[in-house]
């Protein structure tokens, strides 16, 4: 439970700490590195979803260099985007309002690549031996979800704005 007053509104700043930590910590069990991770979990707790790098840094309690490296990657992989107010000197950085379908409609060209890679490697391999099968299996997998993905993101939007209906 929290510790706040009762003229106090929202969390607890601790409390919302220790959350991005653990929300840090399960994507770096999916592959993410540990400090990316942390500026992403403190980027979707904060209601504007925007923040600076020394905002970062002092939430996160990290130098910040700590913070230039990680907004870096996010910024590669497409989880934010960097923006910058007309006459001011400081960046901001921010997650996406619809950010899981933007990530995902740019795997699709990430798709596409895999889908190139197995090929070729199905057509080297032969796949009447052990590799070449297995890579004949990734195709299919990824040529699967190549043709899926786009109906699911579809099917998303479409519930999306019954969402925003009931709301």
């Amino acid at each position: 439970m929290s510790k706040r007053s009762s003229s106090d509104h929202g969390p607890d700043p601790e409390d919302v700490l220790r959350f991005v930590e653990r929300f840090a910590m399960t994507l770096t069990e999916l592959g993410m590195a540990r400090m990316p991770a942390r500026v992403f979990g403190a980027l979707l707790v904060t209601d504007s979803g925007r923040l600076t790098a020394p905002e970062l840094a002092d939430m996160l309690r990290v130098s910040p260099a700590a913070i230039s490296g990680a907004v870096r990657y996010l910024e590669q992989t497409g989880l934010i985007s960097r923006e910058r107010e007309p006459g001011a000197r400081r960046d901001h950085y921010r997650v996406f309002d619809d950010m899981w379908y933007e990530v995902f409609t740019r795997r699709d060209r990430l798709l596409e690549r895999w889908l190139d890679n197995s090929r070729e490697g199905a057509l080297l391999l032969g796949t009447d031996t052990p590799a070449g099968a297995r890579m004949a299996e990734m195709l299919e997998f990824f040529e699967f979800l190549h043709k899926e993905l786009p109906t699911m993101l579809e099917r998303w939007r479409a519930h999306k704005a019954t969402l925003r209906d009931v709301r």
